[in-house]
């Protein structure tokens, strides 16, 4: 797959929903990385809460190239700045470094990681002391710091090391139930195969479920790979023409078979049905609702941004929960873990937390609860969502258009329209209803609905559309993208 033209001069440093994140030795450079950690530390120093008296700062890294090297430069960064850095002994997935920080009391965490970025991409992931990525009001603080031009000058030392993937391992098993898990696959005759996309998950499924999972579960693509096959680590339906193979061949072989991906940082998740259908968290957040709130009777409310598929409702209130509907990403989310009860909150691009564990994304504890609920209802993936939308109701059918514009003009002139003027119909039907919680989105039916939202930092119009069948899906992200290229 061929890369985009790389830019030849950086970007200014500004941080966005999860992170600063750039192309490595044009963005993201050890001259320019040092003075950010120093800053974000200090930051993470004084806005610690009262009564926390840590000064460890934990220190995670993945797979990608560099990405080691960088993270024991930044270590002495954070010495420099008067703290100490807890560097992790191994590539490891960031919700590994939000279960240290917790775990530990620390005053946060630093990892080097680019999620989902193409390979040539690298950033920095800042955690604050409850787990959980910081707001934009801490990031805006150290890009203040950082304008400010104060000195702290990186001091070299002995770098203590810890086991954080084995920590965060064992702290999810003693969470889960996992040989019921396992016994129950065997039953069923269901076989996991697990695809990490060369990123820091890979091992992590086989480690949690152990030898009694030998013949259940396989994995591909584990190996370490900085070019990620030559296709960004992200779990979409493109990128995955090897997993669906794989799970299509052992399912006609007579074993059917459920795919479960990870990102690069090991914090999204995606899954691919005994059929080979691609299903993302639009699918597994209703079955994960139905599975904790229905078989485990779980308290809480139920957390999804606007852009997530009316099925989680759905699924929801028929359970008779509470659905709140936020923002996109995924900080909207903890700061609700933070301050209330919540069973389960989850975004459309794979990020999914849950109130009894993390005020974050944690894809293998989702993997293991999508297996947990497979095992309870007794069939798989395919035929339990199936089983779901029949119940409940609602639409099956998803997609999503990123359609960049020609510039930031172009950008402004849209909004405007969209503000002023929304469309009165789309695509031949009328529009009910006009939502704003972020960007636009035109309600056009039962589990229909056309959103049209910009990117934060530049001129990228993201089309999300729910429909009753995909041609129908295919044929309103068309009509948004005339709309958009027209305005």
């Amino acid at each position: 797959m061929a890369s985009a033209p790389l830019p030849l001069t950086a970007a200014p440093i500004r941080f966005g929903t999860d992170g600063w994140r750039g192309i490595l030795g044009v963005d993201i450079t050890v001259e320019r990385l040092l003075p950010v950690a120093a800053a974000a530390a200090q930051e993470l120093a004084y806005q610690a809460p009262e009564g926390l008296k840590s000064r460890t700062v934990v220190i995670g890294y993945d797979r990608r190239f560099l990405a080691p090297e960088l993270a024991e430069a930044i270590a002495a960064s954070v010495r420099g700045a008067g703290l100490d850095p807890l560097l992790t002994s191994t590539p490891v997935p960031t919700p590994a470094c939000s279960w240290a920080v917790v775990q530990r009391q620390a005053l946060g965490a630093l990892v080097i990681t680019a999620s989902h970025n193409p390979p040539e991409w690298l950033g920095l992931k800042i955690k604050g002391p409850f787990g959980g990525s910081v707001e934009g009001d801490f990031t805006a603080a150290v890009e203040q710091r950082l304008a400010a031009g104060g000195l702290s000058i990186p001091v070299a030392g002995d770098l203590p090391r810890f086991d954080a993937r084995g920590e965060h391992l064992q702290g999810l098993r003693n969470k889960l139930n996992l040989s019921a898990i396992t016994q129950g696959l065997r039953s069923m005759g269901l076989k996991v195969i697990v695809d990490p996309m060369h990123g820091s998950a890979a091992g992590c499924v086989q480690d949690l479920l152990g030898p009694e999972a030998e013949g259940i579960v396989t994995e591909i693509r584990s190996s370490r790979d900085p070019l990620f096959g030559g296709c960004p680590p992200e779990p979409l339906a493109p990128h995955l023409e090897q997993l669906i193979a794989a799970v299509q061949t052992s399912t006609q072989a007579g074993q059917p078979a459920v795919g479960l991906v990870f990102d690069g940082d090991g914090d999204r998740i995606a899954a691919v049905d005994e059929t080979g259908c691609f299903c993302s968290t639009q699918q597994l957040m209703p079955l994960l609702i139905d599975h904790l709130a229905g078989a485990r009777a779980l308290p809480g409310t139920v957390v999804k941004t606007v852009s997530g598929s009316d099925l989680m409702r759905l699924v929801a209130e028929d359970l008779g929960r509470t659905v709140l509907e936020l923002p996109v990403g995924f900080k909207y989310i903890a700061a609700e873990m933070l301050s209330g009860e919540v069973l389960i909150g989850g975004e459309e691009s794979g990020g999914v937390g849950f109130g009894m564990h993390l005020p974050e994304r944690d894809a293998l504890f989702a993997a293991m609860l999508v297996l947990e609920a497979l095992v309870d209802g007794g069939k798989p993936l395919g035929k339990r969502l199936e089983a779901l939308r029949n119940r409940c109701g609602g639409a099956c059918h998803y997609d999503r258009l990123d359609l960049r514009l020609p510039d930031m003009d172009a950008r402004r002139r849209l909004e405007a329209l969209l503000g002023e003027q929304p469309p009165q119909s789309v695509a031949g039907v009328a529009v009910q209803e006009v939502i704003t919680t972020d960007g636009v989105k035109l309600r056009l039916g039962p589990s229909h609905w056309l959103m049209l939202r910009f990117s934060g930092t530049e001129p990228l119009l993201r089309l999300y559309c729910e429909a009753p069948d995909a041609e129908r899906v295919a044929e309103v992200l068309a009509w948004a993208r005339s709309f958009a290229e027209a305005a």
